[in-house]
């Protein structure tokens, strides 16, 4: 029996995925349930299992874009297990046609000779010119693979402007086509900047106290909660949950003529990921103690990191947290996760002197950035966040643990 393997759904608004790789080759025996491919929606990279064991036959190739619900590959469920030396015995003769394309290889080199000479030579088509333009790259300096030498419209989207003269070293470029996640994700940075009134204001933040309790208690929270950390993301995120109860309209995004308010707090945390930028979210994060921050937060990062992401654990979000501190940026302006309304940005801790009443001291800084949609925030809501964010890093015992850090803690 052929079964025809179909791409399946990864979520409800998911219309069509890229085929990344293919784990297996044309022909390959599968086992049902292995991975036979990684294929890119515009949220998440996902495996795609076998559904039956057989002898497996593509039917798209790598980049390929696919409908979901198209036919990848057929799978001949009849076709008898080969024996491990099956393939090797197979091997010469994939190789077979490698080498008859390099024997005619030398044979095209005659026929284009001549069309240098051709009234066509070095003429761009029309589809060509406008890429050329485009790309600012003169039809002298490409050459034509067309009839008569003429440039076409694949000459012209191959072209590269010129580097300059070179003076020695390696000089080698490498065109890859981006992931859809990765494209996706331009899309989206691309449409906050021109989409939103985004505005970023800033602060700064005395972690002494913060940094006492974490060296005061991070062996007993380690060893009593099975060997979790307790890092900065739970304080951040306890004081931006606090904080958007305070402000709630930084806790909102547009809809046309309207505004949706959230009573529940979302928390998209950034991580950086294999394939790219991920922002898993920690739902209901209000509710959540520091260590049922801590562990969904290391739950989420190990699955971006071993690609084990889906489009669910992505889905929705009401306010974004991401760390630039981690990768040793001072200062950025964060860019808004449509349709969020807003983002905080961390960054790297430096002991700085500052006055503390009346005297210098040196303490650990750290710089945090609010970016928002100025069309839904006003500014006395973005600088009341983003204070009272500041105000709950720098009293947390009182303001983010009721007074009791151990209890918060569950120690």
């Amino acid at each position: 029996m052929i079964l025809e393997m179909k791409v399946p759904s990864p979520g409800e608004s998911i219309k069509e995925v890229e085929i990344a790789t293919w784990l297996v080759k044309d022909g390959d025996y599968v086992e049902k349930d292995q991975a036979i491919a990684e294929v890119d929606s515009d949220k998440a990279t996902l495996e795609l299992p076998a559904e039956m064991s057989g002898v497996i036959t593509l039917k798209a190739e790598e980049g390929d874009t696919v409908a979901v619900g198209a036919v990848v590959c057929l799978i001949d469920t009849d076709a008898a297990k080969p024996s491990g030396s099956a393939p090797a015995a197979e091997a010469p003769k994939a190789e077979a046609p490698k080498a008859e394309v390099k024997a005619e290889a030398p044979k095209a080199a005659p026929v284009q000779a001549p069309a240098a000479t051709s009234y066509a030579a070095g003429t761009p088509s029309p589809a060509a010119r406008k890429i050329l333009d485009e790309k600012n790259i003169a039809p002298a300096t490409v050459s034509g693979t067309g009839k008569g030498g003429r440039i076409t419209k694949d000459d012209a989207v191959n072209a590269v402007p010129s580097m300059g003269t070179p003076t020695g070293g390696s000089r080698g470029t490498e065109r890859t086509k981006l992931s859809m996640l990765r494209r996706k994700v331009a899309e989206r940075l691309v449409s906050a900047k021109n989409e939103t009134a985004m505005l970023t204001t800033f602060n700064e933040v005395n972690m002494t106290p913060i940094n006492q309790i974490r060296n005061e208690y991070k062996d007993a929270f380690k060893a009593k909660h099975g060997g979790l950390g307790l890092g900065f993301m739970s304080f951040f995120t306890k004081a931006v949950t606090r904080a958007l109860q305070l402000y709630p309209d930084v806790n909102s995004m547009m809809d046309g003529d309207y505004k949706i308010a959230y009573d529940f707090a979302d928390i998209s945390i950034a991580v950086s990921g294999p394939k790219g930028l991920m922002v898993p979210v920690v739902r209901n994060a209000e509710l959540l103690t520091f260590r049922g921050i801590e562990a969904e937060i290391k739950r989420l990062a190990l699955r971006a990191r071993d690609g084990q992401i889906t489009v669910d654990d992505m889905t929705g979000g009401t306010f974004t947290i991401t760390n630039g501190g981690v990768f040793g940026s001072m200062l950025s302006t964060p860019i808004i996760n449509p349709p969020q309304s807003g983002i905080l940005g961390m960054h790297n801790i430096i002991e700085r002197p500052i006055a503390v009443n009346g005297k210098v001291e040196i303490h650990p800084m750290m710089y945090v950035a609010l970016s928002y949609d100025h069309r839904i925030i006003d500014g006395r809501e973005s600088v009341g966040f983003l204070v009272a964010v500041k105000e709950a890093l720098e009293n947390p015992v009182e303001l983010l643990m009721n007074g009791d850090a151990k209890r918060a803690l569950e120690l």
